[in-house]
């Protein structure tokens, strides 16, 4: 993991175009190859990123950049896309390196883990036709509970908490946006899964086109049943 707080401008070119003008920046560089261009706000979310496989070459400026103040460039290329990422560096602050080494991973609340183990195992929970590509499919930012897909074969990326918040659809918000630039996998839409879900998430979820789901854990056992009940 290289970390570098860096004075930069920042442009973004492929499918979509985006530049954030020169201003002091966090810029994360993965053992994954993946690059993060982080500000002091917006909690986790970087303001742009490129996600591997990508390669990064670092150059020096042109004339014109130099006068312009530049003294390295950064070509970050998606291989998949050919998306590009530049990012022009005119101080550098400070700079770190570290060897992180093997990630053990997130360690789940017990009864989120079991939801996520039997959804899977009954993602038509979701609706008819839905299949179960993988569990904690992996993403250059972390990994998404399920992948599935629909009865129209598209993608579907559920993030399964005990309680829904806030918190939860901005990381599946991160998720989706990420996802949506592999062209092996757009587009894909979301499925925020909760046994109970709070009214400003879901809120937030649905002004965003992401789907809320009510999970029934005793359903999803097995222990609810119809027949045995009074009313």
């Amino acid at each position: 993991m290289r970390v570098v707080i860096a004075k930069c401008q920042v442009d973004y070119a492929g499918r979509l175009s985006a530049h954030l003008p020169l201003a002091m920046r966090v810029l994360m560089i993965k053992a994954d190859g993946s690059v993060l261009v982080h500000s002091d706000g917006g909690s986790y979310k970087p303001l742009n990123w490129m996600s591997p496989p990508c390669s990064m070459r670092i150059d020096d400026p042109s004339a014109i950049q130099v006068e312009a103040g530049f003294s390295e460039i950064w070509t970050v290329r998606q291989k998949k896309t050919d998306d590009t990422l530049v990012i022009s560096i005119a101080e550098v602050v400070t700079e770190i390196e570290q060897e992180l080494g093997t990630d053990p991973g997130l360690v789940k609340d017990g009864v989120e883990a079991h939801l996520q183990e039997l959804l899977a195992e009954h993602i038509d929970t979701l609706g008819d036709g839905y299949t179960t590509v993988r569990r904690e499919y992996m993403t250059a930012i972390g990994p998404v509970d399920i992948l599935a897909r629909d009865s129209a074969g598209s993608s579907i990326a559920v993030e399964i908490k005990r309680r829904g918040g806030i918190d939860g659809v901005e990381q599946l918000t991160r998720y989706l946006e990420l996802m949506n630039r592999d062209a092996t996998l757009a587009p894909v839409t979301g499925v925020f899964a909760a046994q109970e879900i709070k009214p400003q998430a879901r809120t937030l979820a649905e002004d965003r086109g992401i789907r809320c789901v009510v999970l029934d854990y005793d359903a999803l056992r097995g222990m609810d049943d119809p027949e045995t009940r009074l009313f």
